[in-house]
């Protein structure tokens, strides 16, 4: 059972730091989630799986993935809590460049065109990598129809899935931890 508290509370605990940071999309910042710390450690994993879950209990879609490495501990934790509710769930991942080797491809799992697709990401700033996971999926033929993030740090990242007409659901905002975001995100 997703316990949203809990999970609030470890994030608090071991993963929101201060200090002056540079952030994947850019832009600085004065904090830092460093999500790692909660998604590969064994209760954090679980507590944001079940929150996924229950977030997605009535969002209809065939497979789970994102771009690989932020996504990679939160589609396996999606696909265990499927398959502990009896759900035949593919899960995929998105790699930045294609593979130089073997089959040379950007998505990796057992993913077909025509599949609806849910996006998990970890921290959403901008949205960018999730933007760039959805161009991907649907360069590739599947459907996003969600894409759900641990935290949105309320910097613009829901207004360009808005953009893309995309839904976007987080399970907390940077404001849950008490801190206000930047004006105009």
């Amino acid at each position: 059972m997703y316990d949203s508290l809990a999970l609030k509370d470890l994030f608090r605990a071991r993963a929101l730091r201060f200090g002056d940071f540079t952030l994947a999309s850019g832009k600085k910042s004065t904090y830092y989630v460093d999500k790692m710390q909660v998604t590969l450690h064994s209760h954090g994993l679980r507590m944001i799986s079940e929150g996924f879950w229950e977030a997605l209990r009535d969002v209809q879609f065939d497979a789970v993935g994102g771009m690989t490495i932020g996504a990679d501990p939160l589609v396996g934790g999606v696909l265990t809590i499927a398959s502990q509710a009896g759900c035949d769930l593919k899960g995929f991942l998105v790699r930045k460049e294609a593979k130089g080797h073997g089959t040379q491809k950007f998505i990796e799992g057992p993913l077909a065109a025509g599949d609806r697709v849910v996006i998990v990401e970890d921290v959403v700033t901008t949205g960018g990598s999730s933007l760039l996971a959805i161009d991907r999926v649907q360069e590739f033929g599947a459907e996003v129809v969600q894409v759900l993030a641990i935290v949105d740090r309320m910097e613009g990242g829901a207004a360009n899935f808005e953009a893309r007409g995309i839904p976007f659901l987080s399970l907390m905002t940077i404001a849950d931890f008490g801190i206000t975001p930047p004006t105009g995100g």
